[in-house]
C-alpha cells in the first residue's frame, strides 16, 4: 500500500470515527463506478480489492451460452471451459478484465463517490450512537433558532428541542447550554435526526438520580412523578433501606440537592412525598401540607373522597385545582376533596333562585301600633308651614290695635320686604298653632315705658291678641304687626 495513501485512511478513520473497512469499502465502490465509465458498451463490472496492499482488480460479468450473439454480455462455452472447467451453459462467469485509464470524467465520478460514502458512513455512525444513548441526558450549545424550534448542537450530531417540548419558564438564545433528555431519535434522509425535551418527568428522573447518588446505586427509588411542566412537580419516593431517609436523602443539607434541581428547571416548585403501597396514606402524603379529617376509598370507581377543614380546603385543591390533580395524577386514582362543613339547605336554595330579594333592600312592615302612631301624627300636622315663610293675617281687634300704635308711634319703621297674606286655610292652620303655644316669645331686648296714651293703646292690643308671638321676616327682620309701642325694633 502507498505511504500516503495509508496516512489518509488512518486520519479520516480518526476524524470522522469511520472504521477501516468501511473507508475500504468506499474506495472499491468509486473505483467500480469508475471503471464502469471506461466501457464503451454497458457493463456489469465487479472490483475486488485486497484490503492489506489496496491493489484492485476489475472483473467482467458475462453469461455462459453455446452460441454467442452478444460479444459484449456473452461468452463461448468453449473459452468459458477454458477459465472454469466446471461452468455449464446458463452460469455467469466473471472474466478479468483490463480497463482503459481513468479519465478526468472517471476520477471525478470516484471522487463524488467516495465523499457521499463517507457521509454516508459518518451518518450511520451517529444514528447508532444516539440510538444507544436515548432516555439519557445529555447536555450541548444552542446553535440557531428557528420558528421557535431550538436546534442544539450534541458532539458530531445537530439535535432539535421542538417548541412543544420547552417549558413555559425558559428562553434560550444561540451559545446557551442546554441539559435536556433525549426523547426520540430517527433515522431521516439527512441522517439520525435526535430530539430533545425540557418538558418530560423522566428529565426530573435523570436531574435525581445525577444530584442524589443513592438514587444512582439504586438504594432510593423513585415510584413515579407527576408534571405540569414550569409550574410543579410531584415525586414519590421510597427507600430500600431502612436506615435512610428517602425524602431527606432527596432534599440534601439544607436543600441543597433539590434545589439544585430547581435551578436546572428554572425555578419550577418540586415536591418530594413518600410513598406508600396503600393509596389512602399515598393520597395523604401527596396532598400535605393541607390536614385530613377523613377519607373513604372506592375500589370499583377507584376514587378518594378526602374531607378537610373548611379554612384549608383551598390549600388542598390549590391554585387552579393544581395541588389535586398533581397527587391524582400520581397516586392514579380520582380524588374528590370536600369541606367539614356543609352548607344549610334554606342558604343554598336562597342562593339558588335569582328572584329573592337582597337583605338590604328588603324594609320591614311597621306593626299595627307603629302604623296608628305614624297616622296620628299625620293628621296632627296635615299642613305645617315654616314659621319663617309664612305670617299669620291679624284678626279684627290686631289690626284695630296695630291701627292705634301706628297713629301714636308715626316713626315706625317700615319692614324691607312686604310678606304676602295666607290663604284662609293658612291663616286657620296659623290660629290653630297659635292657640296650641300660648307661651309668647320674651323679646330680645327691653322696650322702653310707654307714654299714657301709648300705653292704653298697648293694653287693647294685648287684650286682642294676649297669644301673639311676634314672628321674624325671611330677611330677619320684624313683621309691621309686631313692632313695639315705641316704634323701635325691640
Amino acid at each position: 500500500m502507498d505511504q500516503n495513501l495509508r496516512m489518509i485512511l488512518q486520519q479520516l478513520e480518526a476524524e470522522k470515527s469511520i472504521g477501516r473497512d468501511t473507508l475500504l469499502e468506499a474506495i472499491r465502490s468509486a473505483i467500480e463506478s469508475a471503471a464502469r465509465k471506461g466501457f464503451d458498451h454497458p457493463a456489469d463490472v465487479r472490483v475486488e480489492m485486497d484490503p492489506d496492499t489496496v491493489s484492485f482488480k476489475v472483473f467482467e460479468i458475462r453469461e455462459v451460452v453455446e452460441e454467442v450473439t452478444d460479444a459484449s454480455t456473452q461468452l463461448s462455452l468453449e473459452d468459458a471451459l477454458a477459465l472454469n472447467p466446471e461452468v455449464v451453459v446458463g452460469n455467469r462467469l466473471k472474466v478479468q478484465t483490463e480497463p482503459r485509464d481513468f479519465g478526468r470524467i472517471a476520477a471525478q465520478t470516484a471522487k463524488q463517490v467516495i465523499i457521499q460514502k463517507i457521509k454516508d458512513a459518518e451518518r450511520e455512525s451517529v444514528f447508532e450512537e444516539f440510538k444507544q444513548r436515548r432516555g439519557e441526558l445529555v447536555t450541548g450549545v444552542v446553535k440557531r433558532l428557528s420558528h421557535g424550534n431550538v436546534f442544539v448542537s450534541i458532539g458530531k450530531a445537530e439535535a432539535i428541542l421542538p417548541h412543544r417540548e420547552q417549558s413555559p419558564r425558559e428562553n434560550f438564545k444561540p451559545g446557551d447550554r442546554v441539559r435536556a433528555y433525549v426523547s426520540e431519535v430517527e433515522k431521516g434522509a439527512r441522517g439520525a435526526q435526535v430530539v430533545l425535551s425540557r418538558t418530560s418527568p423522566e428529565l426530573v428522573r435523570a436531574l435525581f438520580e445525577l444530584e442524589v447518588p443513592e438514587i444512582y446505586d439504586e438504594t432510593i427509588e423513585i415510584m413515579g412523578i407527576a408534571r405540569e411542566p414550569g409550574s410543579r412537580t410531584k415525586v414519590a419516593v421510597r427507600s430500600n433501606d431502612t436506615n435512610v431517609d428517602p425524602v431527606g436523602a432527596c432534599v440534601g443539607m439544607k436543600g441543597s440537592r433539590v434545589r439544585a434541581v430547581v435551578e436546572e428547571l428554572s425555578g419550577e416548585k418540586i415536591d418530594i412525598v413518600r410513598w406508600s403501597d396503600d393509596p389512602v396514606e399515598l393520597c395523604g402524603n401527596s396532598l400535605n401540607p393541607a390536614d385530613i379529617l377523613d377519607m373513604s376509598l372506592d375500589e370499583n370507581s377507584r376514587s378518594i373522597v378526602v374531607v378537610v377543614p373548611h379554612d384549608q380546603l383551598s390549600l388542598a385543591i390549590g391554585k387552579r385545582g393544581q395541588n389535586a390533580r398533581l397527587a391524582s395524577k400520581l397516586i392514579g386514582w380520582n380524588i374528590d376533596i370536600r369541606s367539614d362543613v356543609e352548607p344549610e339547605d334554606s342558604a343554598a336554595e336562597d342562593a339558588l333562585d335569582p328572584d329573592a330579594p337582597s337583605p338590604e333592600a328588603a324594609a320591614p312592615e311597621p306593626s299595627e301600633p307603629e302604623a296608628d302612631a305614624g297616622t296620628e301624627a299625620d293628621a296632627a300636622a296635615p299642613e305645617a308651614v315654616e314659621p319663617e315663610a309664612a305670617a299669620p293675617e291679624p284678626s279684627e281687634p290686631e289690626a284695630d290695635a296695630g291701627t292705634e300704635a301706628d297713629a301714636a308711634a308715626p316713626e315706625a319703621v317700615e319692614p324691607e320686604a312686604a310678606v304676602p297674606g295666607p290663604s284662609v286655610a293658612e291663616a286657620d292652620a296659623g290660629t290653630e298653632a297659635d292657640a296650641a303655644a300660648p307661651e309668647a316669645v320674651e323679646p330680645k331686648a327691653a322696650a322702653p315705658e310707654p307714654s299714657v296714651a301709648e300705653a292704653d293703646a298697648g293694653t287693647e292690643a294685648d287684650e286682642a291678641a294676649p297669644e301673639a308671638a311676634e314672628p321674624d321676616d325671611a330677611d330677619g327682620s320684624k313683621a309691621a304687626g309686631s313692632v313695639g309701642p315705641g316704634g323701635d325694633a325691640p
